[in-house]
């Protein structure tokens, strides 16, 4: 009788990454793309409670891995690489005034 074999293209994988990794590395990564992450994302993405979430942040933060900035608005706390702090808000920044910029070029175009 043959041997069953595994199925080719399936690899044994490491160990599978802590929470606290898995949080970190959303944070770095959405800083590469230009984004900041809301605290309040946390708990619902990694599915984690609300106290849990605030530990990691608090962990990354003294690490100095991420730095945080308040929202000026609804004033909730917003998390980006170390260093990049000022390089996202500019983005945002361009985004939103494309984004006005689109929605006023929409408005003419209806009237």
């Amino acid at each position: 009788m043959s041997q069953k074999r595994p199925f080719r293209k399936f690899t044994k994988k490491g160990p599978s990454l802590t929470t606290e990794q898995k949080v970190e590395r959303f944070i770095l990564r959405n800083s590469e793309n230009g984004f900041f992450t809301k605290v309040s994302t946390i708990p619902y993405k990694f599915e984690i409670s609300e106290s849990k979430a605030w530990d990691i942040v608090g962990e990354l933060l003294t690490s100095g891995k991420i730095e945080s900035v308040h929202d000026e608005i609804s004033g909730e706390m917003k998390l980006c690489k170390a260093g990049q702090t000022y390089s996202i808000m500019n983005s945002e920044q361009k985004r939103k005034r494309e984004k006005g910029n689109n929605f006023k070029k929409k408005k003419q175009k209806s009237s």
